[in-house]
């Protein structure tokens, strides 16, 4: 950035010293300054100066910029970087904060927080007023106001008994009086020699006040040791009953530091273990796997239907215990998979009348993909989501339970810091593992402002155990593919391969791992082009599907590893899961038989499929059971009077009715073979086969009929958007057309003109009447000159132009435009007036 000749007398001028580079740079990090876009460098710099903008810019800036504005802020309007520097480092100077602080001013300066020279800084006013010391809003600098202020209203004879008392000569007026006791208290020679003949019970007093905060009460008859202090202006009365201690002198006493503690630099990311990297991920894959297990688990069980969608929206706290009984999960699990399906856009509510969730369509597409292409979507659509399961339970701002899948979820930071906690861990060394208190204390002081009943710190902590469960991390430590999701490249491993192992493949640990920047952050373009990458170093870790099963006599089947898609699914009817882990045990029953033969299988084919995926003989029990379960299918029907049954044997429906537990179902004998009962079909259906039958429905025609699952579906439904937290970081395109705009509304606004007779004040439009404006636009085109313009649109819009004629007909003046730098057609009616610019300007 280049030196203005003269000083800037304004934030405006500082901005128009700018180059574009730097412009860039503010508009990056203030996004909220072009939206819209400002007409010149004056209306940026006021909207860089409004309280929101600045809150904002404030809540973004790291703990050392953070006490830089903050030391600023208490010191003179303006203030030498000398004069900062004692305040950030002491009397006695700190290596580290002069090493850290021309960052931290640039930092200021770069976010149009701070302008002006070295030799005369300023704190942009907004800024200083939201963090200069006051009774209502105290510093964290823990000082109190300066002796002008807190003696503003003191009587003039009271002033000059304080400055007689403190051994200065007495003056005509309260503002000399005030402006010696201040040269007093800054003196560190004369002071400490004041400081030195009080007592010590009187310093005590001081000392406690010293670091903030600065207000303490007194009684109407003050102590002799306060006494001393009031008469010397130690302490100075702010309010009946209330005392001050002044800036200067609580800087003295502390050695001219602005804060107690100051942190030039960022705590480190300490590693709590190691381990080969080659553990980590295959750690992290076998979860990740896991994952995708766990989210078909949740679909399928949701598959005709899931739970009803309360009112306000969202799961029942008594659906969600269900679910996480259904996952063999805790409930706060439970929710994590439920809002991570619901942000992949697998899951939704179906919209109908008795509103219930479901899977989308969009599940069955994401079911046929590779399970690394699945496993990268969830990984995708996770770090992007803004919805937070964490919270589900908690209560909202009016005291509501929070539900998962409903409203109210939605923190905007929350995707900023699952990018943030990754890209720490991606700092560390290869298979490091991060303590979670380091990356606590890291993020705090990257974002000291936006403690939020320390949400971020909870988001932190709720990513740590996300991304474990995911399969981004294993065992604490950022996989090789979680890597390359945040769009980092992975350490060449060639130099580990020879490094020892020892028991469980611990490494030791690093203690002292380099710091990870800040990256920009990805274009959508490059996520995908990062997602991909994640997905393809992911497939060859992830377990090969099986296409067989070990049957076992004692009626149960051990898949040994994870099961291609169509033998899992036959199996799931078939058998009911009976233990889940490296492998899984399934379990066959009379009821899970009876499921298959429902769905449409025959006994012949329950037998083949059985003798085809098995790696051992069938047992002899499994086919007796398949067998008997058969022979007894089918052997009642169940149809419609409201609803009947027939047996060719009047013995079994003898049975039935003298059986107690069907008098719910209204059972009576129409013929010897045929009972008919009030119930509708599907609960007299149910009612029999808890009776321990096994009827079969069947059609008007008398066939049976094969009950089939059919998958209940929402309407295609698109996933939910992330909630921004502010205006999005624009692109290079639109910071180069926005710098642009503003560049040649600036020239247009502040480029020298000469004066018309009927030109108004300098800043307002000319006004000029048709036949002036005509004239003057044609000598343009004839000389070349450039000309400015006032010009309204077809809206009603008044703009300032910088213009350079090319050609005036038919009504019409082709130019081109400065401000918008393209040639442009205006017409000469809507022109309100023109003038020439000063000679120097031409």
């Amino acid at each position: 950035m280049s030196t203005p000749a003269t000083p800037p007398r304004s934030l405006a001028e500082a901005l128009r010293a700018r180059d574009d580079v730097s412009l860039a740079a503010l508009l990056r990090a203030r996004p909220d300054l072009i939206t819209p876009v400002p007409t010149d460098l004056t209306q940026l710099a006021t909207r860089a100066g409004t309280r929101a903008s600045v809150v904002r810019a404030l809540e973004r800036l790291d703990r050392f910029a953070l006490q830089t504005a903050e030391a600023l802020a208490v010191a003179g309007d303006p203030a030498s970087y000398e004069e900062l520097l004692g305040l950030m480092g002491g009397d006695g100077g700190d290596h580290a904060v002069a090493a850290a602080l021309p960052r931290a001013v640039g930092t200021l300066r770069e976010q149009a927080l701070l302008w002006g020279e070295d030799t005369r800084l300023r704190l942009v006013r907004t800024a200083r007023e939201l963090l200069a010391p006051s009774p209502q809003h105290p510093s964290p600098t823990g000082l109190g106001p300066t002796v002008a202020e807190a003696s503003a209203g003191m009587s003039p004879g009271r002033i000059q008994e304080i400055v007689t008392a403190a051994g200065l000569p007495s003056t005509h007026d309260s503002v000399s009086a005030v402006a010696a006791l201040t040269g007093l208290f800054t003196d560190r020679r004369r002071m400490a020699k004041l400081l030195g003949g009080q007592p010590e019970e009187s310093l005590d007093v001081l000392r406690r006040l010293m670091w903030g905060p600065p207000y303490g009460q007194v009684t109407a008859d003050p102590a002799p040791r306060l006494r001393r202090l009031l008469d010397l202006g130690l302490l100075l009365p702010t309010a009946p009953g209330t005392v001050v201690l002044p800036r200067e002198v609580a800087l003295h006493l502390r050695g001219g530091l602005a804060h107690r503690a100051t942190e030039p630099v960022p705590p480190v990311v300490e590693a709590a273990a190691s381990y080969r990297p080659q553990v980590v991920d295959a750690t992290a894959a076998g979860q990740a796997y896991t994952a995708l297990a766990t989210v078909e688990e949740l679909l399928k069980d949701w598959d005709e239907g899931g739970p009803a969608v309360l009112r306000a929206g969202g799961l029942s706290v008594r659906d969600l215990k269900r679910t996480a009984v259904a996952l063999d999960v805790p409930e706060p699990i439970a929710a994590f998979w439920v809002e991570l399906a619901y942000a992949a856009g697998l899951l939704a509510s179906d919209g109908e009348a008795d509103e219930r969730y479901a899977a989308t369509p969009a599940y069955d597409e994401w079911l046929e993909q590779p399970p690394a292409e699945r496993w990268a979507r969830l990984a995708e659509a996770w770090l992007a989501a803004t919805r937070t399961p964490g919270l589900v339970g908690g209560r909202d701002a009016k005291e509501r339970t929070l539900s998962a899948l409903g409203p109210g979820l939605d923190r905007s930071a929350a995707s900023e810091v699952r990018h943030r906690v990754l890209t720490l861990l991606a700092g560390l060394p290869e298979g490091a593992a991060p303590t979670a208190e380091s990356v606590l204390a890291r993020l705090r002081w990257e974002r000291p402002q936006r403690r939020e009943d320390d949400l971020r710190s909870r988001l932190a902590q709720w990513t740590l155990s996300e991304a474990e469960l995911l399969g981004v991390t294993g065992r604490g430590s950022l996989s090789a593919h979680g890597r390359a999701l945040l769009g980092a490249a992975a350490p060449d491993r060639a130099s580990t391969a020879h490094e020892p192992t020892g028991p469980g493949d611990k490494l030791p640990v690093h203690h002292h791992p380099v710091p990870a920047p800040h990256p920009e952050p990805l274009s959508a373009a490059e996520q995908a082009v990062a997602v991909a990458a994640a997905g393809r170093l992911l497939a060859p870790l992830l377990p090969e599907p099986l296409d067989h099963v070990l049957l076992q006599a004692d009626l149960t089947a051990v898949a040994p590893g994870p099961l291609r898609r169509p033998l899992a699914d036959m199996l799931g009817v078939l058998a009911d899961v009976e233990s889940k882990g490296g492998a899984t045990v399934y379990r066959f029953t009379p009821g899970s038989v009876r499921r298959a033969l429902d769905a449409g299988q025959s006994a012949s084919d329950l037998h083949a499929f059985l003798t085809a995926h098995s790696r051992t003989p069938v047992p002899q029990p499994l086919a007796y059971l398949i067998d008997d379960v058969a022979r007894k299918h089918g052997h009642l029907r169940v149809g419609a009077a409201s609803a009947y049954v027939r047996c060719d044997d009047d013995a079994v429906l003898n049975e039935i009715l003298a059986d107690k537990r069907a008098a719910g179902l209204g059972l009576r004998r129409l013929a010897p073979t045929v009972l008919a009962s009030q119930a509708d079909p599907a609960a007299l259906l149910d009612g029999l086969r808890s009776m321990g039958f096994a009827p079969a429905a069947e059609s008007a025609e008398g066939d049976v009929l094969i009950a089939r699952a059919h998958a209940h579906r929402t309407p295609p439904r698109t996933a939910p958007e992330p909630v921004p937290d502010g205006p999005p970081v624009p692109d290079a395109t639109l910071l180069t057309a926005a710098i642009r705009a503003i560049r040649a509304g600036d020239l247009a606004s502040t480029t020298p003109r000469k004066q018309a007779p009927s030109a108004g004040p300098t800043g307002e439009l000319p006004r000029t009447s048709s036949a002036e404006t005509l004239a003057t636009m044609q000598a343009a085109v004839l000389t070349g000159e450039t000309l400015w313009i006032g010009y309204v649109n077809a809206e009603g819009a008044a703009s300032q132009r910088v213009i350079a004629p090319v050609r005036v007909e038919g009504g019409f003046v082709t130019a081109y435009d400065h401000t918008a730098d393209e040639v442009r057609t205006y017409p000469l009616h809507r022109i309100t007036g023109v003038a020439e610019l000063a000679d120097d300007q031409g």
